[in-house]
C-alpha cells in the first residue's frame, strides 16, 4: 500500500484573530493527518500573533511567517506559501473560513485516483461572522448527481471559467503542486480582487478539474472581505476585464457570439455598481480598450436574457455550464 501523500495547507491571515484558533484546529483535526501546516500573517493588528505563537511548537506546524509590512495583496502570501510548500499536494485553507473534518480524507484520493487533474474542490455554504450556515446556494447543483465528476481542464475553462470563477473560494479545493506554473503566478500576483479566478484558469489548463458533490466547506461572509472592498471600488470589475482578455487569448474556440455576450455581462454589471458615474465611464473604457466591449454588447446581452426565456437553445452561462451530465 502506497503512503499517504503529504498535504502541505497554507493559511494566509490578515486581522482574523476572532476565527484563527478555530480554523487550526478545523485542519489539525483532520480525519487525514499527512499535513504540515503553514501559517502565514501578513502585518496583522489586532494580536493574531499571539494565536500563532501557541502553535510554534506543533509538530504538524513546519513554518510561521509574521510579516512586517503589509503587502496589500492576497496572493502574494498564496505564492509565498506555495514556495515553502513540500508538499505533493496544496490547500489554501483561508484563515476566516471552515470545514468538515473529513475535507481532506474526500478529495486528497480522487487527486491520486486521477493523475491528470490539477484541481479538485468541493461543495461549499455560507456561514455569516459568527459562523451560522446561510441560506444561500452558491453550489447549484441538479438534484440528481454522481458523488463526484472529472472534467478536462480546458473544455472546463471554456465552459465555466470563462464564466465566472466556479472555485469561489480557494478553502474548497486542493491543487497539484507540480502543476503550479510560476510564470503564471506571476499575472496573478499584479492583481489583488480577483487574481484567485485567474489561478483556477492557468491550473484548469494544466490538467483535469475534479468536482466533488459533498459540502465539505464553509465560505465566511462580513464585511472585511476583500471582495467586498472589491465591489464598492470597483477594483474587482478591472481585474475582471483584464482575466477575461487573458481567458480569450487562450482559448481560441469561442463564438464571437459568446465573446458579445460575456462582454455585455461585464459592461451591464459595470452599470450595477455602487460607485461613481466617473469610475463607471473609466471602467467601460478599459472594456472598450481592452475587449472593444461597447454598449451594443450591454443591449445584445439584456436582449439574450429575454430570448432565453422562450427559447431553450440560447446561450446563457447555467446552459453552457459542465455538468456531470454534460461534459
Amino acid at each position: 500500500m502506497n503512503a499517504l501523500p503529504l498535504v502541505s495547507v497554507v493559511v494566509p491571515n490578515y486581522n482574523y484573530k476572532r476565527y484563527l484558533n478555530l480554523r487550526i484546529q478545523s485542519i489539525l483535526q483532520q480525519t487525514y493527518q499527512n499535513i504540515e501546516l503553514i501559517l502565514l500573517d501578513d502585518a496583522s493588528t489586532d494580536g493574531s500573533e499571539e494565536v500563532l505563537s501557541d502553535y510554534q511548537d506543533h509538530a504538524k506546524v513546519s513554518h510561521i511567517l509574521l510579516n512586517e509590512h503589509n503587502t496589500g495583496n492576497p496572493f502574494k502570501q498564496w505564492f509565498k506559501g506555495m514556495q515553502l510548500a513540500k508538499g505533493k499536494y496544496i490547500w489554501i485553507a483561508e484563515a476566516d473560513d471552515l470545514c468538515e473534518l473529513t475535507f481532506l480524507e474526500k478529495v486528497v484520493p480522487l487527486m491520486e485516483k486521477y493523475q491528470q487533474a490539477a484541481v479538485c474542490f468541493a461543495g461549499s455554504k455560507y456561514i455569516d461572522k459568527d459562523g451560522n450556515v446561510l441560506s444561500c446556494d452558491m453550489n447549484k447543483w441538479k438534484s440528481a448527481i454522481p458523488p463526484y465528476a472529472v472534467f478536462n481542464g480546458e473544455t472546463y475553462a471554456e465552459h465555466n471559467l470563462y464564466w465566472r470563477g466556479y472555485i469561489a473560494n480557494a478553502s474548497s479545493a486542493i491543487f497539484r503542486k507540480s502543476m503550479v506554473n510560476v510564470q503564471n503566478m506571476e499575472q496573478c500576483l499584479q492583481m489583488r480582487y480577483s487574481g484567485d479566478w485567474l489561478f483556477w484558469f492557468y491550473m484548469a489548463m494544466q490538467g483535469d478539474i475534479i468536482e466533488r458533490y459533498e459540502v465539505l466547506n464553509y465560505f465566511r461572509q462580513h464585511t472585511q472581505k476583500v471582495t467586498v472592498k472589491a465591489e464598492n471600488n470597483g477594483g474587482g470589475k478591472s481585474e475582471d476585464i483584464e482575466i477575461v482578455r487573458i481567458m480569450e487569448q487562450h482559448l481560441t474556440h469561442l463564438s464571437r457570439y459568446k465573446r458579445c455576450i460575456r462582454r455585455g455581462m461585464l459592461y451591464n454589471r459595470i452599470a450595477k455598481l455602487s460607485t461613481t458615474e466617473q469610475v463607471k465611464l473609466q471602467l467601460w473604457e478599459l472594456l472598450r480598450q481592452k475587449l472593444n466591449g461597447t454598449r451594443k454588447d450591454g443591449r445584445l446581452e439584456r436582449l439574450n436574457r429575454i430570448a432565453r426565456l422562450f427559447c431553450p437553445f440560447v446561450l446563457t452561462m447555467k446552459r453552457d455550464r459542465l455538468t456531470p451530465s454534460r461534459k
